[in-house]
C-alpha cells in the first residue's frame, strides 16, 4: 500500500471512530505533513480519495471539514419537490441553475418524455449541493404553453411553489421509474461521484389535476447520499 492510501486510511479511521466528528475540521496540511513525515502531494492525494469518498469537504482557506455521513430519506412514492424535502429534513442545500432553455419536443424526446412533438418545452438543468457535496442533478422538461415565464430566480427556489402560488396550478400525480444507471459525463461533471460508475435514476412524468401531463423530470443521484424508502400497505 502506498504512503497516501496509509494515510488515508488512518484519517479514515479517526473519523469513522469519530476523533474527528461531523463539522470538525482536520488538521491543516502542514501539521499533516509534519505528523506523517511525508510530501505536501502525498497529503493531499490522501484527502482527495476523503473527498471521493464523501467523508469531508475541501472548505477554501478553511481545510478539510469531516461531513455527514448519514443517508438522506428520500420518499419515492410522495410527490414532493426537492426544496420542501430539504427543509423537512432540516438539511444545507443549495441549487445551481446550470442551464435554462426553450427547445421544440422532437421524437425521440417526445419517447422519452411524454410531451408531443413539435410541442415547446422549457428544459432546465440544475445541481443539487446537500451538506457540501454536489449530489444530484435534475434534468425537467416542463410544458411552455402552460408556463408561459420562467427564469434562473424562480428555478433556483422552488419551481413547484411558482407554480402553485403564482400560476395557480393544481399538481396532483405522478407515474415514476427507478433504476441504476451508468454514471454519463454530464453526471461526473456535476456530481462528487468519487469512484462510483453507477447512479440512482428517477424518471418522473407529472400531471395536474385535470390530468394533463405538464413535465417530465429525471433525476440522478449520488449512490450512498441518499436512501429511498416507501410506505407499502397490503389491500384486504
Amino acid at each position: 500500500m502506498k504512503k497516501y492510501q496509509i494515510i488515508y486510511k488512518d484519517l479514515e479511521k479517526a473519523i469513522h471512530s469519530q476523533k474527528y466528528q461531523v463539522g470538525d475540521f482536520l488538521p491543516t496540511e502542514q501539521e499533516l505533513v509534519r505528523t506523517y513525515q511525508v510530501s505536501r502531494d502525498t497529503i493531499r492525494k490522501a484527502l482527495t480519495l476523503l473527498v471521493e469518498e464523501g467523508l469531508v469537504k475541501k472548505i477554501h482557506g478553511s481545510g478539510s471539514q469531516v461531513i455527514n455521513q448519514e443517508q438522506i430519506n428520500f420518499p419515492v412514492s410522495d410527490l414532493t419537490s426537492y426544496q420542501e424535502l430539504m427543509e423537512q429534513q432540516g438539511i444545507d442545500s443549495q441549487t445551481n441553475v446550470i442551464s435554462l432553455d426553450k427547445i421544440i419536443v422532437d421524437s425521440k424526446l417526445s419517447e422519452k418524455t411524454g410531451f408531443s412533438s413539435s410541442q415547446q418545452v422549457w428544459r432546465v438543468i440544475r445541481q443539487r449541493v446537500v451538506e457540501g457535496c454536489a449530489s444530484v442533478v435534475d434534468i425537467d422538461y416542463l410544458d411552455a404553453k402552460l408556463i408561459p415565464q420562467l427564469n434562473r430566480d424562480i428555478a433556483e427556489h422552488s419551481i413547484y411553489d411558482y407554480l402553485e402560488n403564482h400560476l395557480n396550478l393544481s399538481i396532483s400525480h405522478a407515474f415514476k421509474e427507478i433504476t441504476i444507471d451508468n454514471a454519463t459525463e454530464q453526471d461526473k461533471i456535476l456530481i462528487d461521484l468519487g469512484k462510483d460508475q453507477h447512479i440512482v435514476c428517477i424518471r418522473s412524468k407529472v400531471y395536474l389535476n385535470n390530468g394533463k401531463q405538464f413535465q417530465f423530470t429525471e433525476s440522478r443521484h449520488k449512490l450512498e447520499k441518499f436512501k429511498f424508502v416507501d410506505y407499502a400497505k397490503r389491500h384486504h
